[in-house]
């Protein structure tokens, strides 16, 4: 969320929430992107027409105006220095003021905004300045920006989405004059008119200026006293409107140029809409970001050579064409960027389309113990994959196996063979009894709590899973993704590499969210009301390396509470019997107690 977003929920009393961070991860773009139809309508879609087809698949269709513009656009005037720059803009202000022209000034941030209010100050108090810090007047300001002589100092941002009407706005002064009157109040509560619903008014005074089909009469009676205050106000802002027209239109003033022209376009058109005339002309320095970014020094050199005071300027077509292809040149590297970490996104959109597939299934309720029997066969046969690889049943780690499922699946007494038991052993084997154990539990679970209660724990257990490995993923891939652009040094495709890794990630998260999802579901309790809990031993002491049965040689029988010294054999190491032969395939009675070989590799 951007701080303009939680500035308006600030100002208009919502609870402010943290963001999620599932969100964090979506550009603005692919959110976009997953609406099925996209449209839309703006004055300034042209410029930015190459990123609406590449990443939208939009078409940009120019609609011309439905009244000739008559608004002229004067070339930039550029000085020497920013105060040269303020003291043109202040001059040209003070003379659309003397005239009845109207002029809204704008510039690129709030404190730039305050700077020029206070050197026009010296001059003249008859302004208005529309910013973050004044936006209780945005309205009353906005619409009467356009009254005779009126000066009105602002943001790029001042006027969007809103006419400002020339002579002023009668719609906007009748409005004002029923909150004067406390009229919508007095319709809704006539005892006690303070007491009005807020809330109710701002509708019945939305509902002043409709022409709904309505038969309420509180609506009807706004309506009526709306119409004669408008009735009363118009002739006089007609007239008024006929002299600014006279004098000019409104006259726009930019202080800078943006990177952007579709920012310096929406500022243009402030002015000359509806067919009023209008002027507009952007005063630049020398020291402006976007100048120094293209030549500003050379032009400095060359005007210091010509002895050029910072208070004359530099007025030129050309210059101005050679600034709006500078900010093409920004346009087009900023839409690569933006392009670039879109293709990253996209890695994450798929990925995110397939969990969101899934904790969708879970939240409508839909039955998915399929799916977990699923799991459960398919982790079964993964870990016998990788436990029991090869066609040579010796090397076959059956500990390792035994150890992954301890606790669920398996005890210490499963998977104790002997070199005469391999015959009949096979990987698919040893996973079906693995997978009809797990059976057996669920089914004994589903007779124990019932077919209702054991489907919502399926849900349960899935997406408890699910977002928690979801998020871990998420931070993983963040991190892989601030390092991934080193792999362009060694002549790799930096998105390509992101792309493989992170699907390998996701490989493996699915595995996890497969394995613990039925771990959770094969050891959860249901704990019954009014069952005394049952206090019983987790965890089994041991000694320092070997306890018998898992594997490691070690002492038997000592006393409790006496040290133990333990001898570490390691598992390709002899025998300490003198037998010649590994400790893994001796089947000695001193070195390994059970008498049997574990063959464990």
């Amino acid at each position: 969320m951007c701080i303009r977003d939680r500035a308006i929920e600030a100002k208009e009393g919502v609870k402010i929430a943290a963001e999620s961070k599932t969100l964090a991860t979506i550009t603005f773009q692919n959110y976009f992107r997953m609406y099925k139809k996209l449209s839309g309508m703006t004055g300034t879609a042209k410029t930015e027409a190459t990123e609406f087809t590449e990443i939208y698949g939009l078409n940009i269709v120019t609609v011309p105006t439905n009244r000739p513009r008559q608004r002229i656009d004067y070339p930039d005037a550029i000085y020497k220095t920013v105060n040269g720059k303020y003291n043109a803009v202040i001059q040209q202000v003070l003379e659309c003021h003397q005239k009845g022209q109207p002029v809204l000034v704008g510039t690129v941030s709030v404190e730039k905004s305050e700077t020029l209010a206070k050197m026009l100050q010296k001059y003249t108090r008859d302004f208005n300045v529309l910013n973050a810090k004044n936006h209780e007047r945005e309205a009353e300001i906005v619409a009467q920006a356009g009254k005779k002589g009126a000066i009105t100092i602002a943001t790029n941002m001042a006027g969007r989405g809103t006419d400002i009407m020339l002579g002023g706005n009668a719609e906007f002064m009748a409005k004002a004059q029923m909150r004067k009157e406390h009229f919508c109040e007095n319709l809704l509560n006539p005892d006690t008119p303070q007491d009005a619903d807020p809330a109710a008014v701002e509708l019945l005074l939305t509902e002043a200026n409709g022409h709904g089909e309505t038969t309420d009469a509180n609506i009807l009676a706004a309506r009526q006293r709306f119409e004669q205050l408008y009735a009363q106000y118009k002739p006089a802002i007609s007239a008024e409107a006929e002299e600014v027209r006279k004098a000019g239109g409104l006259f726009i003033i930019g202080t800078e140029r943006h990177e952007s022209r579709r920012i310096d376009n929406q500022l243009r058109g402030r002015a000359g809409r509806q067919g009023d005339p209008g002027a507009s002309r952007f005063y630049l320095s020398l020291e402006d970001d976007l100048m120094r970014l293209f030549g500003g020094d050379r032009v400095s050199s060359l005007m210091d050579t010509l002895k050029i005071d910072e208070d004359t300027p530099i007025e030129n077509r050309m210059i101005t064409n050679t600034l709006e292809s500078a900010q093409k040149k920004l346009e087009g590297r900023n839409f690569e960027i933006r392009k670039n970490v879109l293709k990253y996104d996209d890695v994450m959109n798929q990925q995110r389309e397939i969990i969101y597939g899934q904790r969708r299934k879970v939240l409508d309720g839909e039955d998915i113990s399929t799916e977990m029997h699923n799991m459960l066969r398919e982790n079964i046969d993964s870990s016998c994959k990788q436990f029991l690889a090869g066609d040579v049943k010796d090397e076959w780690d059956f500990g390792a196996l035994r150890r992954h499922y301890q606790g669920w699946l398996t005890t210490d007494a499963d998977f104790h063979y002997t070199v005469a038991d391999y015959d009949s052993l096979s990987q698919k084997g040893i996973a079906d009894l693995l997978y009809d154990r797990g059976m057996q539990i669920l089914q004994a679970k589903e007779v124990r709590y019932g077919a209702p209660v054991m489907r919502e724990l399926e849900r349960i257990c899935l997406l408890k899973c699910v977002d928690r490995m979801w998020m871990d993923h998420i931070d993983n891939m963040d991190q892989l993704r601030q390092g991934i652009a080193l792999r362009g040094y060694g002549q790799k495709d930096p998105v390509v590499e992101y792309r493989i890794e992170g699907f390998d990630m996701f490989d493996q998260m699915v595995d996890s969210i497969r394995e613990s999802s039925v771990k959770m579901l094969l050891t959860i309790e249901i704990r019954q009301a009014g069952a005394a809990p049952k206090r019983e031993q987790v965890a089994k002491p041991t000694g320092e390396g070997f306890v018998p049965g898992n594997g490691a040689p070690g002492a038997k029988g000592a006393p409790h509470g006496q040290p133990v010294r333990v001898i570490k054999i390691g598992r390709n190491d002899p025998c300490p019997c003198g037998s010649g032969l590994k400790w893994k395939k001796c089947t000695c009675a001193k070195y390994h107690p059970e008498g049997t070989s574990t063959n464990e590799n």
